[in-house]
């Protein structure tokens, strides 16, 4: 049965057989090239084969020349290397027994490298790790390598407590120094920049040369400690390159970077001569000698900012292709970063700064006025581009931002006044019974009481309005303080003074709220007109 079924499907696997065998040689389907492998001898690389030979994958070269290096070392014979041409390439020998062979494609020809220079370099790392060999064997060499070990160990001692006894007598005399000017020092106010804490930050800035020095001295112990021996020989040499590496690469860099930073330095300079060149402008505007229409000693400030900020903005501009590392990735980061923060923040960031300039170009708010900006009302101490600062006479400070200040009605209490100074405005209501020319003069009278209110411009009194009950009356007066005195204390003086002055001249500081018809009219007969102290204009 199973004969004839073999039979039958032979037919239909033949073609199946033929498609698989098709598909495999094809080049889609081919099988991957081997990755490359390196032989390593006593920890030195002695070449890297980068192909298949002869069936072999260079893992499996690796593999053979490793085992035929241990044969030939067997047999004790003199170790003699000899290159013999082959047909696949150059073949190396030790003592007549084949190591490896060198092909063409082993050779890396993106460096321009050849199959003859190529087994040159590989004999002369034979010979070199066969000198290490024999070097490995010979007692009287590993005990001198062991002598050198040990004196540069106790160098590297003697060196590292000499460096912990001059710290500790640098330390001692730097810090009795820094010490002794910290008391000649203005250090701002904060918990940041004392003294103390400047000493200690002085301290934490010596310990990093200290241990740098430790680090360094270290290194250089180590790679020749591994120097000494042949069997990590290889890895001193690699710490060692690797540290001459890294200060070449650095001394290059900063070399090729000379130039660069010498012109990013001159535009820096040349913005820092303008702004300098601008500098007696913006003083003597401020200082009151010169003045414009469109600049004054109000907008000097924040005009100078503005000027220094788009000088040295532009400055940076200029200058930014020349900075090393510009065009790096950090630096690509760094600006994609900032340019996000900006485009997240920037909606109320410049609302804020375009309210602030409003404010100040505009000149409808200015420093030391008194002003009402909504429900808060206080002394301007401070404008800024984002926000502006006010006194309340209650021993607060408001800050407010430019937005909200915009958006809002202001009051100003000091811009209608002459000089410094302040309109103070209080109402009061009495009722019809009372003469509203005796209302008027004691009302002025309680003014000319107040300490800081001026005799002139004269205080005046205003009936603004005649409600259903009594007339209220406004008082209107400017003061000019000879000290400096919040608002409210003035007008708390000025309420206590109309309250003294009422009780005086026996008048009562109160509306009637009527619940019937009176007995007898709530009127002021003309013999009552002018009470005193009111007095009656001459004819």
């Amino acid at each position: 049965m199973l004969p004839l079924l073999h039979r039958l499907a032979r037919p239909a696997l033949t073609p199946l057989l033929a498609l698989g065998i098709l598909l495999t040689c094809a080049p889609g389907f081919a099988a991957d090239t081997p990755a490359s492998a390196t032989l390593s001898i006593m920890n030195r690389e002695v070449v890297q084969f980068r192909a298949p030979l002869l069936g072999a994958s260079p893992q499996q070269r690796v593999a053979r020349s490793e085992q035929a290096l241990k044969e030939a070392v067997a047999r004790g014979g003199k170790l003699e290397l000899s290159v013999q041409p082959t047909p696949a390439g150059n073949s190396i020998l030790l003592d007549k027994l084949l190591l490896f062979t060198l092909q063409p494609d082993d050779v890396d020809k993106l460096s321009g490298e050849t199959l003859e220079t190529l087994t040159t370099e590989t004999l002369r790392r034979l010979e070199q790790i066969r000198e290490e060999n024999r070097e490995s064997r010979n007692l009287e060499l590993l005990l001198r390598g062991l002598a050198w070990v040990l004196g540069e160990t106790a160098i590297y001692a003697l060196i590292l407590w000499f460096l912990l006894r001059s710290r500790r007598w640098v330390s001692t005399r730097l810090m009795r120094a820094a010490a002794r000017q910290s008391e000649h020092l203005k250090i701002i106010p904060g918990e940041l920049l004392q003294p103390r804490r400047l000493l200690d930050l002085l301290g934490k800035a010596l310990a990093v040369p200290y241990w740098g020095a430790i680090a360094l001295l270290a290194y250089t112990w180590l790679s020749t400690v591994l120097a000494q021996f042949p069997y990590t020989r290889a890895w001193g040499e690699r710490l060692s390159d690797f540290l001459i590496g890294i200060v070449i690469t650095l001394s290059q860099g900063i070399l090729r970077a000379i130039p660069d930073l010498v012109i990013a330095a001159c535009m820096f300079l040349i913005a820092h001569a303008v702004v300098r060149i601008l500098r007696p402008f913006f003083d003597r505007i401020a200082a009151g000698s010169d003045s414009y229409s469109w600049l004054d000693a109000e907008t000097v400030r924040p005009t100078r900012n503005i000027v220094t900020g788009i000088i040295w903005i532009f400055a940076l501009v200029m200058a930014y292709p020349y900075l090393p590392g510009s065009n790096s990735e950090a630096f690509k980061g760094v600006s994609v970063l900032l340019g996000l923060m900006i485009s997240l923040g920037a909606s109320s960031v410049v609302g804020q700064a375009a309210s602030g300039l409003i404010l100040m170009y505009t000149r409808t708010l200015r420093r030391g006025e008194y002003v009402r900006i909504g429900e808060h009302e206080g002394t301007i101490v401070e404008m800024g581009i984002f926000n502006t600062r006010l006194r309340t006479g209650r021993g607060s400070e408001i800050t407010l931002p430019n937005s909200l200040i915009v958006g809002h009605s202001t009051t100003n209490y000091s811009r209608t006044v002459k000089g410094t100074g302040f309109v103070i405005d209080t109402a009061v209501t009495i009722g019809y019974d009372t003469p509203w020319r005796q209302v008027e003069a004691m009302l002025i009278e309680a003014a000319t009481r107040t300490n800081g209110i001026l005799t002139e411009p004269r205080p005046a009194v205003f009936q603004t309005a005649l409600s259903d009950f009594y007339p209220e009356y406004t008082l209107v007066c400017q003061a000019v303080p000879s000290a400096p005195r919040p608002r409210a204390e003035v007008l708390s003086e000025l309420h206590a003074n109309i309250q003294d002055v009422f009780n005086e001249y026996g008048v009562q500081i109160m509306s009637p709220h009527y619940l019937g018809d009176p007995a007898s009219d709530k009127l002021v007969p003309p013999a009552r007109w002018y009470a005193a102290p009111a007095r009656q204009p001459e004819a």
